[in-house]
């Protein structure tokens, strides 16, 4: 199974930005489970999936998502597009 990098966009407009194994689920935890959750989305939901990428192992996902966090949010709001 690949590693997966997200990016949600919260109720607020927001973005938050992350990495799974399993999205689905993931993306449940943030909508509906305030133990799993990232504090970040359980204030901002509900939380939709806009964007994700696989990866092969988790090391370069982390590194992806440490890149994706420092865009500024025009150029995330890009990378959505595309």
């Amino acid at each position: 199974m690949d590693w997966i990098v997200y990016i949600l966009r919260c109720a607020d407009n927001s973005l938050y930005t992350g990495i799974t194994r399993d999205i689905n689920r993931r993306l449940k935890e943030h909508n509906e489970d305030n133990r799993l959750a990232a504090a970040y989305t359980r204030a901002r939901r509900p939380v939709s999936l806009v964007y994700q990428e696989s990866h092969h192992d988790r090391s370069s996902a982390t590194k992806r998502e440490a890149i994706i966090k420092k865009m500024s949010k025009i150029e995330k709001e890009i990378l959505i597009k595309q």
